[in-house]
């Protein structure tokens, strides 16, 4: 009816505004970047770099044995390539978000978003553009493309509708962590240590959950759940299984997350008292 359509109409010319002021935000952050090309090509540069040490020691365990707990060598690159796609993607689009809990709310430097037109969140979120995220971004499409050959994926349809499907929500899961933890800035003033400290048991998130004790597998999988940002649905794609918990997971613990960070963000933004030197 002519309700509903005037709604959709509503929704739609807010959704395309706000693409339009990420396009425009980018664009100037860009500027920006290019005024400082050695500082971008270091950063890319020391993606590369983390990633490829951290491919080569997995080479060498390997060289010493067949398997790991039942995994081979190719099907782990899977895993670690699959890790670093959604956290490349959150490292370009959402990488603000350390900002926060780091300097500012502590620097009264939040002032400017609130008297922004748009979300708070939304203004923080896009006002960066971290390009040097493109080498995380490399390096996972690299390691996916050398070791889809050497291990039984079935390529169809559905698959790729669900991996997509899992790299978003995957996403989710980064900004998630990232939006609970640094919205704590808004009642302490400074949050980033607690971020990275969560934030890092990523690293675990890169090889299979089955390799470690039950307490480390029950915090990655259901208190900082990113056993499904990588594990879980590469494990689908690799060995089958229930597309419900390994998809489905995501999905859900991506929701989850979300809804608790903006959540936690809102109710930051209405205690929030301007603060600095």
């Amino acid at each position: 009816d002519e309700r509903t359509r005037g709604l959709s109409m509503k929704i739609f010319r807010k959704i395309h505004r706000m693409f339009k002021l990420h396009r425009i935000f980018i664009k100037q952050d860009l500027k920006k970047l290019m005024e400082y090309k050695i500082d971008f090509l270091t950063g890319a540069i020391g993606m590369l770099l983390t990633q490829a040490i951290n491919i080569f020691f997995l080479s060498v365990i390997f060289s010493q044995i067949p398997d790991l707990e039942g995994w081979t060598f190719e099907q782990i690159i899977f895993i670690y390539g699959f890790a670093l796609l959604p956290k490349a993607v959150d490292h370009l689009l959402f990488d603000n978000l350390w900002a926060i809990g780091h300097f500012i709310i502590r620097k009264g430097d939040f002032d400017k978003y609130l008297t922004r037109p748009v979300s708070t969140l939304f203004a923080v979120t896009v006002e960066k553009f971290q390009v040097d995220a493109f080498g995380e971004l490399v390096v996972g499409i690299l390691l996916l493309g050398y070791s889809l050959p050497k291990i039984t994926v079935n390529i169809n349809f559905l698959n790729i509708v669900l991996f997509i499907v899992s790299i978003i929500f995957a996403t989710f899961i980064y900004t998630g962590v990232k939006l609970i933890t640094s919205s704590i800035a808004f009642w302490t003033k400074r949050s980033g240590n607690i971020t990275y400290m969560f934030y890092m048991i990523n690293d675990f998130a890169k090889y299979p959950t089955t390799i470690y004790n039950r307490a480390v597998r029950a915090v990655i999988t259901f208190i900082v759940p990113f056993a499904f940002t990588a594990f879980f649905p590469a494990s689908y794609f690799i060995a089958g299984g229930n597309p419900w918990f390994n998809i489905g997971g995501t999905v859900l613990m991506a929701v989850l997350l979300m809804t608790v960070g903006i959540f936690i963000w809102n109710k930051g933004v209405s205690s929030y008292e301007s603060a600095g030197s």
